[in-house]
């Protein structure tokens, strides 16, 4: 079986069950929603015991159940052709720089990193059309300066202007 023939049971059964993705990731636990959902869409993956839930929540085989805690191979093509997803990646094409300079102005030179990282989702009721609001919260990594000599800065944190 490919980790794409379990992304579309997945889905059927939810389909056919009615249930939300909220619900299955409350049954399932663990860690944050996003996560979850995400590793059942094949981009993340389950550890042991979420693979036990979600096995015995969809019904699955031993094989599909160890499919889910395998690591994967995560991204979809580029650009995304799905509009909401699109969305995003023209976030990071037109807001992309400023973030960067303000991040690298704020910290240093380095990343934000996507693997210690936290994501929110949330909904926003408002008037003129509820809002959605994501917050994402990533740890900052600063590079390395490989070969850095006994007294050079050897991270690329923010450096402090002499007082």
């Amino acid at each position: 079986m490919k980790r794409s023939d379990l992304t579309e049971k997945i889905a059927d059964i939810k389909r056919e069950k009615g249930w939300s993705w909220r619900y299955i990731a409350g049954e399932i636990g663990g860690m944050s929603e996003v996560l979850v959902v995400g590793a059942l869409l094949g981009q993340m993956k389950l550890t042991k015991p979420q693979c036990e839930r979600a096995a015995k929540l969809f019904d699955l085989t031993a094989q599909e159940q160890r499919l889910l805690n395998e690591v994967p191979t995560r991204g979809t093509p580029m650009p995304p052709t799905d509009p909401l997803i699109y969305r995003f990646y023209e976030l990071v094409m037109v807001n992309g720089p400023a973030w960067k300079a303000l991040i690298e102005e704020e910290f240093g030179d380095g990343i934000m990193s996507a693997i210690d990282f936290d994501m929110n989702l949330e909904r926003l009721p408002d008037p003129k059309g509820d809002r959605v609001k994501i917050t994402m919260s990533g740890k900052f990594l600063p590079y390395r300066y490989y070969g850095a000599g006994t007294n050079e800065q050897a991270l690329g944190y923010k450096e402090l202007d002499d007082q």
